[in-house]
């Protein structure tokens, strides 16, 4: 009973005295990731303080804080979430180790984490990246074939990952698949319904078999056609977003977005980097993106600028975004961000 009351009276004051009606998709989640979903969830209600600042850093063996230090030294301010990300570009395989150990060091520090993955292709054992197209995804689902057993092990690995920042207190921004509408992934550009029995089957064994009680599961597609054609169903998805790599922050220029805000989840932009998607000149106003949030994307509850010459602290302004009304920065966060489970 003791131990009841306790978690009552943590949760009550997480999320601020209020139950909303939002539960997450797995009904096991922890305490934490049912504070945090029902936080972003009433962010759109309130006049300020409703938007959440994001800072890509880097993947697998490289990762590290150092986009983020780079954001504080020019700001003054820390992002309220760190994005990681498991692949392991240099050997084409996955890597957790270091990318939980950031995590677990900007959740202590009172951070927000989400973490993607690139991943290898398991319909070629070799395959060095994400950019490796070949397969039928129907056979990641489908036991008795090889690429079934790699899929499994890249799965056991991810999870693997996912349970050691459970352990530690860390609950996870979870972002699989991102990007699936467009054709530039192996998994990307498929039959939508093949593709959401795959999403759908990472999210059983994440949740059933192993026991991960810590992830939020988000969906993003990229801007474009086709955003919402791959959303897997509210019982799979917690929150979703858009991916979007453009200088201009209107509808013209970033599609789909009427779509994805529609479904019943908290809406964020799960990747922006300005110009494009190469090259970027590192001269983009930073203001641009919040005036631009604010006329045409007022659902938005977080964002998640993308690293090197796209980040925060490679651009102009971003100090002025991350001190306007709106941000939401690491200082800002509830009290959720470093309690225990």
């Amino acid at each position: 009973m003791k131990r009841l009351f306790a978690t009552l009276v943590l949760l009550l004051a997480m999320i601020g005295g209020s139950v909303s009606a939002l539960e997450p998709a797995n009904p096991k989640a922890n305490i934490k990731a049912h504070a945090i979903l029902n936080y972003l969830e009433r962010l759109p209600q309130q006049a300020d303080k409703r938007l959440l600042s994001g800072q890509f850093t880097d993947a697998g063996p490289t990762a590290k804080l150092a986009m983020c230090e780079e954001v504080h030294e020019k700001t003054g301010r820390w992002p309220a979430m760190i994005g990681l990300d498991y692949a392991d570009f240099a050997k084409g395989g996955l890597e957790y180790k270091t990318v939980n150990r950031v995590a677990i060091e900007y959740a202590k520090q009172g951070g927000l984490v989400t973490i993607s993955a690139h991943l290898y292709n398991p319909a070629n054992p070799k395959s060095r990246g994400p950019w490796e197209q070949g397969g039928d995804i129907q056979k990641l689902i489908a036991p008795g074939n090889e690429t079934h057993d790699h899929w499994i092990k890249e799965l056991d690995i991810m999870a693997a990952g996912l349970k050691e920042l459970q352990d530690a207190g860390v609950v996870v921004l979870w972002r699989p698949f991102h990007e699936m509408n467009g054709g530039w992934f192996w998994w990307g550009a498929k039959e939508p319904k093949t593709f959401i029995r795959v999403w759908q089957h990472m999210f059983d064994y994440f949740t059933k078999t192993k026991g991960l009680n810590n992830v939020l599961w988000v969906y993003s597609p990229n801007h474009g056609d086709k955003t919402a054609d791959y959303y897997a169903g509210d019982q799979y998805v917690d929150i979703v977003g858009l991916d979007a790599y453009t200088d201009f922050v209107d509808p013209q220029h970033i599609r789909g977005y009427e779509a994805v805000a529609k479904l019943p989840k908290p809406f964020g932009f799960t990747e922006f980097g300005p110009h494009g998607p190469h090259n970027p000149p590192g001269d983009y106003d930073y203001t641009r993106f919040i005036d631009g949030v604010q006329k045409h994307f007022p659902k938005t509850t977080f964002f998640l600028a993308w690293h090197h010459k796209w980040s925060l602290g490679r651009n102009q302004n971003a100090k002025q975004l991350l001190e306007h009304p709106w941000l939401v920065n690491r200082e800002d966060l509830p009290t959720f961000a470093t309690s225990k489970n």
